[in-house]
């Protein structure tokens, strides 16, 4: 600052403009006709622990709780959701904007599988271009009247997720996890990038949490003692539901028949939600 200068020069004033407005406001605009109250983002720090099924299965629970949900499907290389729900319609739209798919049920769907001619074709893009199809979805889709929609994020925390973070106003997100030893290094990195970008965390799922053996009724844990309450207590964060190895679910998933799943170890997380509604 120059020692003769009052604070009121031009100079001064851009600054100031400047740090009240960043340039780095990365934040998109959803479609004029979309009318969206929360949104959460489904994040796990690696793939393979059921991400994609655990948004699904939120957004059901929510729908039978009598809410409108919706799943923006932001795993663009690798998306699952249309398969859970059986929906192999192509999405369409109009001079106003891209109209999402109904599930059976009547949950709001958009995916890049439903805009691809087959759905095994590969999305092989570079990170930007990844990042601008799932602005996309938030700004030129037309969501109407959604209570929450669950945004399933790709896995970790690289360019992607950061730009979502970014682009669309996140209310909370919930972490999936697995009960393995290297679970406490991962659901830190998800715990600090969510405050970094000041989401609040809303709590933990643990998936393929034990296998209830269907002969003796025992709990065996196929994949190591659970840490899950002790990585919670660290963060303090709830623990929102305990998610066992269950064949029934996996092959509700495959056959696209997700909405039709029975289970009570997701009630309480969507107890939970249905609370930030108030």
């Amino acid at each position: 600052m120059d020692k003769g200068c009052s604070n009121n020069c031009e100079k001064c004033k851009t600054e100031k403009s400047e740090d009240k407005n960043p340039i780095n406001d990365l934040s998109v605009d959803m479609h004029h006709l979309s009318s969206i109250k929360k949104v959460i983002a489904v994040v796990s720090g690696k793939g393979g622990v059921g991400k994609s099924m655990v948004t699904s299965m939120l957004a059901v629970l929510m729908k039978r709780k009598g809410y409108h949900s919706a799943v923006l499907d932001a795993d663009i290389t690798g998306p699952s959701i249309p398969k859970a729900f059986n929906i192999k319609e192509r999405a369409s739209g109009s001079d106003l904007g891209m109209y999402p798919i109904k599930s059976k049920t009547g949950i709001d769907i958009m995916s890049i599988n439903l805009l691809l001619e087959h759905d095994t074709d590969p999305v092989v893009w570079r990170g930007p271009l990844l990042g601008n199809v799932v602005k996309q979805f938030w700004s030129e889709v037309i969501w109407t009247d959604v209570d929450f929609m669950f945004i399933d994020m790709p896995p970790g925390t690289s360019d992607v997720p950061l730009t979502i973070f970014q682009s669309i106003p996140i209310n909370g997100i919930i972490v999936v996890t697995s009960p393995q030893e290297l679970v406490s290094m991962i659901v830190e990195k998800a715990v600090k990038m969510a405050n970094m970008m000041s989401i609040p965390v809303l709590g933990i799922v643990e998936n393929y949490s034990y296998f209830l053996c269907p002969d003796n009724n025992k709990e065996y844990k196929i994949f190591g003692e659970s840490h899950i309450d002790e990585i919670a207590k660290q963060h303090d964060i709830k623990v929102l539901g305990k998610i066992p190895i269950d064949p029934k679910i996996s092959a509700a998933s495959d056959k696209g028949m997700i909405e039709l799943f029975e289970g009570s170890w997701l009630d309480d997380a969507a107890e939970y939600i249905s609370k930030m509604e108030e």
